[in-house]
């Protein structure tokens, strides 16, 4: 038996054991969609999320990074919700420009027509090193353009306990933080309009201490790289690395502590940085527990001993919850039997999906209610970096289906 992990709180059943997601139950949610697998996000869980957000950072800005989800109606309800999107990629801002909100564009390798687009639109390009930087102001001059150019700032630090460390280490992320102060003055002289620093050092944090040590870090850094430039930056932004909880013993992460700790810190913040407004950028822990994929069992089997649920979906659809997007040691996500929800766990089950390698695996040796072929399977914390995230063609399967209710 290998242990489960936890379903995010509030989740309830019907009274005949069908999962209820944003008050609908599943059966009908698959009907409504036309059948599965299908990925369903509960837009009120995500508005609970960013007003607890905003109750522990009342002084921060609220950026959501389209990377952890970018399916269309949500990002029309976040536009509601949060004060800018971070993109980082031209696809992805094109996702989003017509939404009304201010737009950072960040990641490595950005191609010079994605940066002049960028600059036509009056997006903040992250530059990721100085040759990025170089593209940018050699574009400007010879469109007669002014860009709003800040700097990514690969730190000397990291986020410890991150599930992806991003900072103090060889990246190709960011500029090193020594470098920075000479770019910044570069840019500056140059004529562009400088917006400051982007300062992300990790992300899947669970821990609060290490957060509340990463971004007391970051503030001084910022300071630090400003003061030997001799600019006061308009905005820098902290980063997020906001965990969630996927795996057994995982705890959720005390956000209130965290928010309580930034706000003594930009309190006690060095004079170089009075004026500057801050924020933090979040995607999965906004919108990973409002997801659940559903799929549908086929096929109910023994081999050798063991009982396998063989479904319609896969790591084609849910890469993350197979184990193979960054996983070490692979462990089960939560899951449950969608159908039966509140009925009692009597039989060890592997769940895969229907792809033609032993790498589909949802959920492995689980403890879990009967069940039978026709029943649906729920993966929880599916709400980021799920459908976009993962090898869609592989197989030539159909493509999973997605709502927002």
């Amino acid at each position: 038996m290998k242990a489960l992990g936890p379903i995010p709180p509030g989740f309830e059943n019907d009274g005949e054991g069908r999962l209820l997601i944003g008050g609908h139950d599943v059966e009908t949610l698959v009907e409504h969609a036309g059948g599965t697998p299908l990925f369903v996000y509960d837009s009120e869980r995500i508005a609970l999320q960013v007003r607890r957000l905003r109750t522990a950072f009342p002084e921060l800005g609220l950026h959501y990074a389209v990377k952890a989800n970018p399916y269309a109606p949500l990002l029309e309800a976040m536009a509601n919700l949060v004060d800018g999107f971070d993109v980082a990629s031209s696809g992805e801002l094109g996702k989003v420009a017509h939404l009304g909100l201010p737009i950072s564009f960040a990641g490595p390798g950005k191609r010079s027509p994605e940066i002049e687009t960028a600059i036509r639109a009056g997006i903040t390009i992250n530059l990721e090193s100085e040759g990025e930087a170089e593209r940018a102001l050699a574009i400007c001059k010879r469109e007669e353009l002014e860009a709003k150019l800040a700097v990514r700032v690969n730190p000397p630090f990291g986020l410890k306990g991150s599930g992806q460390k991003m900072g103090g280490i060889p990246s190709q992320f960011g500029i090193d933080h020594d470098r920075v102060p000479a770019l910044v003055r570069r840019i500056v002289e140059a004529g562009a309009n400088w917006q400051g620093l982007h300062i992300f050092a990790g992300s899947q944090a669970l821990q609060a201490d290490a957060l509340i040590e990463l971004q007391r870090e970051t503030v001084a850094l910022a300071a630090s790289i400003c003061e030997e430039a001799g600019q006061v930056p308009p905005h820098v932004n902290l980063g997020g690395g906001f965990g969630i909880p996927y795996f057994s013993k995982d705890e959720p992460l005390d956000v209130e502590a965290v928010g309580e700790s930034l706000a003594k810190t930009l309190t006690e913040r060095p004079k170089i940085l009075r004026d500057t407004k801050f924020a933090i950028e979040l995607g999965r822990w906004l919108v990973g527990e409002a997801g659940v994929y559903l799929t549908r069992i086929v096929d109910k089997k023994e081999s050798r001993g063991k009982t396998f649920l063989v479904t319609d979906g896969g790591l084609q659809h849910q890469l993350a919850a197979s184990g193979n997007f960054g996983q070490l040691l692979r462990r089960n996500y939560p899951v449950a039997i969608a159908s039966r929800m509140g009925a009692e766990a009597e039989e060890e089950v592997t769940i895969t999906g229907c792809l033609c390698t032993p790498l589909d695996l949802l959920a492995d040796e689980a403890i879990l209610p009967r069940a039978e072929v026709g029943d649906l399977v729920a993966i929880f914390c599916a709400g980021a970096y799920g459908l976009s995230a993962s090898p869609t063609g592989f197989l030539n399967q159909p493509m999973a289906r997605e709502m927002l209710v």
